[in-house]
C-alpha cells in the first residue's frame, strides 16, 4: 500500500471480530452510472477513486448490488482487478435484500410490487434470494469471497430463523467470510441476533446504520443494543448527503435530487448545527466535512463511517479527518442545538 509523505490510516476491528477495517469506509454508491442517479460517476472516474482510496490508505469498500442496478458491484470489482489491489488484505463489503432492476438504468430502484413486474424471488431475505444474490454479486464482483455481506433491510416477510440460517450457511459454503445487518429497528436486530447466538449460527458482527450530527436517532435505542452485542456500527450518511461539508446556501447536483437532503431541513435543528459546523470549521482553519467527519469518529460504538464521494479532492481532505480530535466543549457545542426527529432510512 502507498502510504509514502502521508501518515498511514489507522485500522480498527470490526465490532468485537478480529476483522480489521480502515478507520474511514469508501462508499461505492456514487460509482456506477450516471443513468441511474445524476450524480453517479461513469466507471473510468469510477476506478480512478477507488484507487485513489486504496493509496491513501483506506482498505475498506462498501456496495451493494443495487447500486446503479448491479455496477456498482461491477466496477468495484473491475478496480480490483485493474490495479491489483491484495485481496489478502482489502475488505469488500456488499449487500442484499431489494430488487436489481433489469435493463433500463432510469429506473433506480423496483417499486411497487416486484411480483407483478417479474421479479418473484428476487428481493428480501429468502433462503433462496440470499443464495442466489450472493452468487450474482461474485460474480459481479469477479471474486471467489465476499468479506462481510450485510442484509441492506429487514425483511418482515421471511421468518428470522430462515434468514439466520442461510446466511450462516452461506458462510459455512465458503462464499462470505462474516455478515452484517443493515437499517432496522433495535428490536428486529435484537431478535435476529439472538436467535444466531441461541442457535449457535453465524452472528452479525456490524451494523450499517442511519447516523450523523442531523440525525441521532440511532442514539436511543440501537447504538446501547451494538454495545450489548459487540457489534460494531458503519454509519451511512455521516456528512448527511454531504450537508453537513458546506454552508447552507450553497447546493450540488445531488443536494437538489436527493430526497433524503431535502428530508433533513424539515428538522427544526438542522440549520443551526449546519451553521455550527461552519463556525468551528472556520475557527480551526479545516474544512466543514472533516469537522463533521471528525465528530462521527469521536462517538462510542462507531467503528468507521462510510464515506462516498465523487471529487478526489473531497476524498483526499476527508480523510485527514482521522486526524482531528474535538474537544468535549466543542462536541458540546455542535450537539446542543439538534433535536429529536421522526426515525428515517428503515423500511
Amino acid at each position: 500500500m502507498a502510504t509514502d509523505g502521508k501518515k498511514p490510516m489507522s485500522y480498527v476491528r470490526l465490532g468485537n471480530s478480529g476483522l480489521k477495517v480502515s478507520r474511514i469506509i469508501l462508499g461505492c454508491m456514487s460509482y456506477g452510472s450516471p443513468d441511474w442517479q445524476g450524480w453517479v460517476l461513469p466507471e473510468e472516474e469510477s476506478i480512478k477513486h477507488i484507487k485513489a482510496a486504496y493509496d491513501a490508505g483506506i482498505n475498506t469498500f462498501d456496495t451493494a448490488n443495487v447500486y446503479s442496478n448491479g455496477l456498482s458491484e461491477l466496477i468495484l470489482g473491475k478496480a480490483i482487478k485493474q490495479h491489483n489491489l491484495p485481496r489478502d488484505e482489502i475488505v469488500v463489503m456488499t449487500k442484499l435484500y431489494g430488487t436489481v432492476a433489469r435493463g433500463d438504468l432510469k429506473t433506480p430502484f423496483v417499486t411497487g410490487d416486484p411480483d407483478t413486474q417479474g421479479y418473484v424471488n428476487q428481493y428480501g431475505l429468502s433462503r433462496k434470494h440470499i443464495f442466489e444474490s450472493v452468487k450474482h454479486s461474485l460474480q459481479r464482483l469477479q471474486l471467489d469471497y465476499i468479506d462481510v455481506f450485510q442484509c441492506h433491510r429487514f425483511d418482515k416477510n421471511t421468518p428470522i430463523a430462515e434468514t439466520m440460517q442461510a446466511l450462516h450457511d452461506v458462510v459455512q459454503a465458503g462464499y462470505v467470510r462474516y455478515i452484517g445487518m443493515s437499517s432496522c429497528y433495535a428490536w428486529q436486530f435484537h431478535a435476529m441476533q439472538n436467535y444466531a447466538v441461541n442457535n449457535k449460527l453465524t452472528p452479525f458482527i456490524s451494523m450499517q446504520n442511519h447516523y450523523s450530527m442531523v440525525y441521532r436517532e440511532e442514539e436511543r435505542e440501537m447504538f446501547p443494543t451494538l454495545k450489548l452485542f459487540g457489534v460494531g456500527s458503519i454509519p451511512w450518511s455521516p456528512l448527511a448527503r454531504g450537508l453537513l461539508t458546506r454552508p447552507l446556501s450553497a447546493q450540488t447536483k445531488r443536494s437538489e435530487s436527493d430526497w433524503l437532503i431535502k428530508g433533513y431541513g424539515k428538522n427544526a435543528g438542522t440549520e443551526e448545527i449546519v451553521n455550527r459546523v461552519e463556525n468551528l470549521a472556520n475557527k480551526k482553519g479545516i474544512s466543514m466535512a472533516k469537522v463533521a467527519l471528525a465528530w462521527v469518529l469521536s462517538k462510542d460504538g462507531v467503528s468507521a463511517p462510510i464515506v462516498g464521494t465523487t471529487s478526489l479532492e473531497n476524498m483526499r481532505d476527508l480523510i485527514g479527518a482521522v486526524d482531528i480530535k474535538l474537544t468535549d466543549e466543542e462536541i458540546k457545542y455542535l450537539e446542543e442545538p439538534y433535536l429529536p426527529q421522526a426515525l428515517s432510512g428503515h423500511t
